[in-house]
């Protein structure tokens, strides 16, 4: 009996040791699972934040390269005397009532406005270059060779950057991509198209340079937002915004260029919002809108203008002749009624005398575009 019960034993034995055994390694193996799937799922939540960081950068990454300061370019307020800080905007000043400063001397915004966006008008200045390939008399685009009109562009927007170094500029080719004309044209609507092939050249012209560019619509006798779906493929390329030229949209049995036109202001607002939604189904960085006003009545309901949070809106006065008088309107039209940023157009030829860098940049407020044609 003994030593079957010894057998017995050890089998008992040997079989609990077995057992302890199986479960062991069940838990080491369950242990090491459990570890892996908990690596796993870090790696994971790991790769999804990467992700959606990257997607986040991408959206919201401006596509252009601000000329950054010269190294001895200085603030805008250490290069201004107390004399001068005091008699702005004052010495600018003709025929208007106030002429007190709104907002500090270099200041983009105008007073209440906001900025929601990551537009390139929050953090710097554009310059910009206006017209159209094919024509010298409508702009510097048509006086140079894309290159070469290029290089002088960078050197202008530099000045602006060494003069406001607070705001870089970015170079801006603004292109008039539907022109108005005096003859109703084939499609009746007393405009004419830009060669496709052109809006190209140009297009990656911006994009070789870093640069941005305006697509500038004159509208005739047809809707802003017949013309912005004209170009929406285009605007569609994240470094392409929208201008609109408000003088040139006239009634039936009117003609541009004779009739002096005008837009109302909720034809501005759809195309904004119109734009705002490309911006969002297509997560784009996010694009602004200028609208062109030299004299009252071009543009109506400018109330009805106002930003969202993709896009931002810049109201342009391009009138030229003396510059004292532009800088008096510039205030008038742009200072005491828009909602949100100012733009301020030089004439190569034609004003008297023509601004410097530090002239524009101490209007009151500091525009948010300068183009020249």
């Amino acid at each position: 009996m003994y030593p079957l019960k010894k057998r017995s034993f050890l089998v008992s034995s040997m079989t609990v040791i077995l057992l302890l055994a199986a479960c062991s390694d069940s838990n080491t193996r369950e242990a090491e699972d459990e570890k892996n799937n908990t690596e796993e799922t870090q790696q994971n939540e790991t790769k999804d934040t990467s992700k959606k960081k990257d997607e986040d950068e991408k959206k919201s990454s401006q596509p252009y390269k601000a000329l950054q300061p010269s190294e001895d370019a200085k603030p805008l307020k250490q290069k201004l005397s107390e004399k001068e800080l005091k008699n702005m905007p004052e010495s600018q000043t003709e025929g208007v009532d106030n002429s007190k400063r709104s907002v500090p001397v270099g200041q983009m915004l105008v007073k209440g406005a906001d900025d929601q966006t990551d537009g390139p008008l929050k953090n710097n200045r554009l310059v910009a270059f206006y017209g159209h390939p094919n024509s010298e008399n409508m702009g510097i685009l048509g006086e140079m060779e894309p290159e070469a009109m290029m290089e002088k562009l960078k050197k202008q927007t530099q000045a602006y950057s060494d003069a406001d170094p607070e705001r870089p500029a970015i170079p801006t080719i603004e292109l008039i991509t539907t022109v108005a004309q005096r003859d109703p044209g084939p499609n009746g609507k007393f405009y004419r198209m830009t060669p496709e092939e052109d809006i190209e050249k140009y297009a990656k012209l911006a994009e070789k340079n870093n640069a941005l560019l305006l697509l500038d619509i004159q509208l005739g006798t047809d809707s802003v937002m017949n013309q912005v779906k004209l170009i929406e493929k285009w605007l569609k390329l994240p470094y392409v915004h929208l201008a609109i030229d408000t003088e040139f949209r006239v009634e039936e049995g009117e003609v541009p260029g004779e009739d002096l036109g005008q837009v109302d202001g909720k034809e501005v607002q759809e195309a904004v919002e119109y734009l705002s939604e490309i911006v969002g189904k297509n997560d784009l960085p996010d694009k602004f809108v200028l609208v062109h006003q030299f004299t009252d009545g071009v543009l109506t309901n400018k109330d009805a203008v106002q930003p969202t949070d993709n896009v931002e809106v810049a109201l342009n006065f391009d009138g030229w002749g003396a510059s004292r008088d532009k800088q008096t309107l510039y205030r008038k039209f742009v200072r005491d009624d828009t909602s949100q940023y100012g733009g301020f157009k030089i004439f190569y030829n034609k004003d008297e005398p023509v601004l410097k860098p530090m002239d524009v940049v101490k209007l009151d407020p500091g525009p948010a575009i300068v183009n020249y044609q």
